[in-house]
């Protein structure tokens, strides 16, 4: 029997909104040095549970004990002043600001009246070295890609010495090298006797790096168990409540098929590098690589996102020139960015706006008016088409969950009847069930003659949906791997630079 001291302990928790109860009387304890995972579907009420730890929500009902004592945490400074920190799911750093300053930022270091810059560049480059995301501490984080945005807020946690540190879905835009950098000094810290809760819904991580896992489902807690205990597909049945079926489609067989975008020597200002790739009708094709390689620049600058210095770009054989977005959309193309909050969905809109955000002009506006009924029907389709769940489709899409915004944002583009549909890390930060659900989605895609490119850094999910897979590597395509060559071993190789010679498939 493990008799390591209760370092955090959660006692009939209840919280309601507007009289509808997202958890329903949860308890659970957590040791001193553990860590401990936390799944659910969306709106399982994960989320809800660690604004409560951290002060961000007050509970309902129940109580909450710190070193076996009775704690009242009313807000985040609080939290912070108990030794508690979180690394959110969605990122809260000021654009303008620098790397060093959003990292301690309420955080700061003085030297007498005054700032301490020096310490602090100095703080903030030890901690992201540790990372091994050797950022420039003075770049402006506006000019940071998602996944180097996802390591400063990691860092930021990282100088509160925190006893508890709460990792809210952290690795959903890091490769699997850089997941493997951050599990090492989560190991560290363990060592330390730093206690760790970690919320993922990559379930083969909460089994490699937790001790115990707690599961819940629509607010209620399922189980709390240790990890020898478990495994991917029993952790799945207690999310959901019902046995698993395998979660990715059978893969589309688009061999044979005439290339519908062909792309030749692509060069921007910074990145892509001389990119050359084609993409078939009716193909899922994937793009791996680590953080900074250029996947999402390539795509931005097919988009028309990003100046191209140099290259060509032909559709169905015809050579074209995309300056603005707007052009990428006439001639079919849709991109759904990695920064779903940041440069997609508008937060403050509800469904029907949303949706018709790109189609307005065309589909929705007669005489200058927008036609709402027309404008409603299209979004009741949407949300029949896509399971978008949500209690009014009047509500303003900050109350959503992560899986029910994606899908939205994706219905957003197919209102514009995309021939090719660009997907930027289509499943971050959402459920294996809604996973499952766009898999299943894009898949149809592909069945019906429109092709998808999927930019991701989920091996598995590369892996599950695509025959061939384009490596990139420091802004340039490293390899291009084909059905049996698709596997874990080669993508890393690729992406690396360890391994070189791999088959070339254009």
């Amino acid at each position: 029997m493990d008799e390591t001291p209760n370092i955090l302990e959660l006692e009939g928790i209840v919280k309601e909104f507007s009289s509808v109860r997202v958890l329903d009387r949860v308890s659970m304890s957590i040791r001193q040095g553990e860590i401990m995972g936390l799944i659910g579907e969306n709106g399982a009420g994960k989320s809800t549970l660690i604004k409560i730890v951290t002060g961000i929500y007050q509970k309902t009902e129940g109580t909450v004990r710190l070193d076996g004592k009775q704690v009242n945490i009313p807000d985040y400074i609080t939290a912070k002043g108990l030794g508690i920190g979180i690394v959110p799911q969605e990122f809260n750093l000021i654009n303008y600001l620098t790397v060093y300053e959003n990292i301690f930022l309420g955080n700061e270091r003085n030297r007498g009246i005054f700032l301490d810059k020096s310490a602090m560049r100095g703080e903030a480059r030890a901690q992201l070295a540790a990372l091994k995301m050797p950022l420039d501490v003075d770049k402006a984080v506006s000019d940071l890609s998602v996944a180097e945005k996802q390591m400063v807020e990691i860092a930021k946690a990282m100088v509160l010495d925190a006893r508890i540190l709460i990792f809210d879905e952290p690795t959903t835009t890091l490769t699997a090298v850089e997941v493997q950098h951050l599990f090492a000094l989560m190991r560290k810290l363990k060592e330390q006797g730093v206690t760790m809760i970690f919320i993922s819904h990559k379930l083969g991580e909460v089994l490699s790096i937790c001790d115990r896992v707690t599961v819940l489902r629509d607010g209620i807690l399922v189980s709390v168990d240790p990890v020898a205990d478990l495994d991917t597909t029993i952790m799945a049945r207690k999310m959901v409540g019902r046995d698993f079926s395998q979660v990715f489609p059978e893969k589309v067989d688009s061999s044979g098929k005439p290339p519908i975008l062909e792309v030749e020597n692509l060069s921007c200002p910074v990145l892509p590098k001389d990119v050359s790739f084609t993409l078939r009708k009716g193909e899922i094709l994937g793009f791996a690589g680590l953080v900074g390689a250029g996947r999402t620049e390539t795509m931005e600058a097919v988009m028309g996102l990003r100046k191209i210095e140099g290259g060509t770009i032909r559709l169905d054989g015809k050579e074209v020139r995309i300056h603005h977005p707007r052009e990428a959309v006439d001639h079919g193309l849709a991109y759904i960015s990695e920064d779903r909050q940041g440069k997609g969905i508008v937060m403050d809109y509800d469904i029907p706006k949303n949706i018709s955000l790109i189609s307005l002009k065309e589909k929705y506006k007669k005489r200058g008016l927008i036609d709402k009924a027309k404008e409603a029907e299209s979004s009741e389709h949407y949300i029949k088409e896509f399971n978008i769940v949500a209690a009014s489709k009047r509500a303003a899409l900050r109350f959503f969950s992560g899986g029910n915004q994606q899908k939205v944002y994706l219905a957003r583009w197919m209102d514009t009847k995309p021939r090719i549909l660009i997907l930027d890390e289509p499943t971050r930060g959402i459920d294996i069930n809604a996973k499952r659900e766009i898999y299943e989605f894009i898949h149809r895609l592909a069945e019906d003659g429109i092709s998808c490119i999927i930019i991701s850094s989920e091996m598995e999910e590369v892996i599950g949906m695509c025959d061939r897979v384009y490596v990139m590597r420091e802004g340039r395509i490293a390899g291009c791997l084909v059905k049996e060559q698709v596997t874990e071993e080669n993508i890393v190789f690729n992406a690396t630079g360890i391994q070189k010679g791999m088959k070339q498939d254009g």
